[in-house]
């Protein structure tokens, strides 16, 4: 499948395609999570990546503490276990590598096995002292309440110029 940058029009799709991702954590008995970001938030974006077209799933990266960040990464239930998650990651690392920022970091869940564990096995990481952006995203994060959802986690994975 096709990992390109998202147009102005699929910007508008994503957020619903994210709370169909999101929809997998009710398996777990997690209540709804936080609303999606907006398409004006997408649009605000250091990147986005799309899957697909349309769009089966994205990649939403930010700059934080000077590395890329990936914010959000969201797939389509209907695409679940194809590759595309997989796919859209390694995509964003070799956009970092080539836009010259030392690391790909992320906050998730640590122990779901699509979250911590996915990342774990494509290189990521956990870091021990996060920097102040994401020191203050985790904060974030812990007054919407996820960390009472399940233990989180900060992840990097560092970038060599190839």
């Amino acid at each position: 499948m096709e990992i390109r940058e998202a147009t102005v029009a699929e910007l508008a799709t994503l957020p619903a395609l994210e709370s169909a991702s999101d929809s997998i954590f009710a398996e777990l008995g997690f209540p709804p999570l936080p609303p999606p970001g907006s398409p004006d938030e997408l649009a605000a974006a250091r990147l986005v990546l799309v899957a697909g077209s349309p769009p089966a799933g994205f990649a939403r990266v930010e700059v934080v503490d000077g590395n890329a960040h990936l914010e959000q990464l969201a797939v389509h239930p209907a695409h679940f276990r194809q590759g595309i998650g997989t796919s859209l990651v390694r995509a964003v690392l070799t956009w970092a590598r080539t836009a010259g920022f030392p690391a790909v970091t992320l906050c998730t869940f640590a122990d779901i096995p699509w979250n911590g564990p996915f990342y774990r096995k494509l290189g990521f990481t956990e870091v021990a002292d996060p920097g102040p952006g994401l020191r203050e995203l985790r904060a974030h994060e812990q007054a919407l309440g996820l960390d009472d959802l399940g233990a989180r986690t900060v992840l990097r994975h560092p970038l060599t110029a190839s």
